[in-house]
Order: C-alpha cells, then sequence, then structure tokens
C-alpha cells in the first residue's frame, strides 16, 4: 500500500534514533548552528562528517532549513505524542521501537495523530501515551488469556485484544517483547 510524503516522512523520522543513532530534534542541533544555507552542503555534511545515509540526510537538510518558518507543517508525529507533559515517556517508546525492529524489516512503524500504529500485513500492536506517566501497549493476540500484566483491551482501544500499561522503561522487558513478537508472527 503506498503513503503519502507525509506519512513515508513521519515514518523515517520515528526510524530515524534506530538508524542513524539520533533523533531528529538531536540532529537539528547539530546541524541548524553550522548556518549552512543550500541543502546539498547540509545533505554532505551529514554524509560525510557523519555517516548519515542520503535518505536521512535528505529529509535532515530539509528539515534544517525549514525549522522555525510557519509554513513547515510538523510532520514528526512521534515527536508531538511525546512533547510537553509526555517527553519523559518517550525513552519507553524508543526502547520498544528498538526491540520491535530486531522482529524483521518488514516492520510498518505508521505514526498516527494520538498513538503508533505497527503493522506487517496487517496491524500487531500500537504504542500510546496514554497519559503524562504512562505509555499503553495494545497488541492483537487473539487467543491468550488475560493475566494481571497482559489484560483485556475493554474501553481501551477496538483495534486490539490487549493492553499492557507501562509506566518506566525497566517494564520493556523480555515478557512484553515475547508478546509483541508472537503478534507480530501472527500478523
Amino acid at each position: 500500500m503506498a503513503k503519502s510524503p507525509e506519512e513515508m516522512a513521519a515514518s523515517m523520522i520515528a526510524n530515524m534514533p534506530e538508524k542513524t543513532g539520533k533523533s531528529l530534534e538531536e540532529w537539528l542541533k547539530i546541524t541548524i548552528p553550522l548556518g549552512l544555507e543550500k541543502h546539498r552542503a547540509i545533505l554532505n555534511h551529514l554524509k560525510s562528517e557523519h555517516g548519515v545515509t542520503h535518505g536521512f540526510a535528505s529529509l535532515i537538510a530539509h528539515k534544517t532549513l525549514n525549522a522555525g518558518k510557519a509554513d513547515e507543517a510538523p510532520t514528526d508525529l512521534v515527536t508531538l505524542q511525546y512533547s510537553g507533559a509526555k517527553e519523559g515517556l518517550r525513552p519507553v517508546y524508543d526502547a520498544l521501537i528498538k526491540r520491535i525492529n530486531s522482529f524483521g524489516n518488514d516492520v510498518e512503524i505508521a505514526p498516527k495523530k494520538a498513538y503508533v500504529s505497527l503493522r506487517r500485513n496487517k496491524q500487531f500492536a500500537i504504542i500510546q501515551p496514554s497519559t503524562k506517566t504512562r505509555v499503553d501497549v495494545g497488541i492483537n493476540l487473539k487467543d491468550a488469556p488475560a493475566t494481571d500484566r497482559l489484560e483485556a483491551s475493554g474501553s481501551f482501544n477496538a483495534m486490539v485484544s490487549h493492553r499492557v500499561r507501562i509506566t518506566e522503561i525497566s517494564q520493556v522487558d523480555d515478557e512484553l517483547t515475547g508478546w509483541l513478537k508472537a503478534a507480530y508472527d501472527a500478523s
């Protein structure tokens, strides 16, 4: 299924920490102070000095040149989700994405306005910063019995069968990864 340019950019931005070692915000802190005014100059700097691949370097260069411009619509939905009071939850999201990306190169990370959809052939999970202290991981495991930790999704989200509530990064563990991997394998 073809993605819009905005969806492709959002997906690249979501994958940027895993693929380049830094988030878009971290790259902008490097590139903006350089004062380079040409896309090619920023692109070449990122590729030669930091080893960033062409696609990511081009996106970072574009964002650098458009930083602060009113007509540059925010395309990084993940950053918007984890801003303000929820900013402290971003490491939880990043740890989840790192584990999920290890499942295979066919994982599609599709940020939406309020959550991130994780797909293979179909959606197998979602990640949602639900409160300023909690990330909810929705998982499609139709035949799995609910437990204290792997609870039935109830009214949380009808697109998933179960929910795991995460309040600290240590809860992104092998048990949770196992449930996510089982949902990925079944999708």
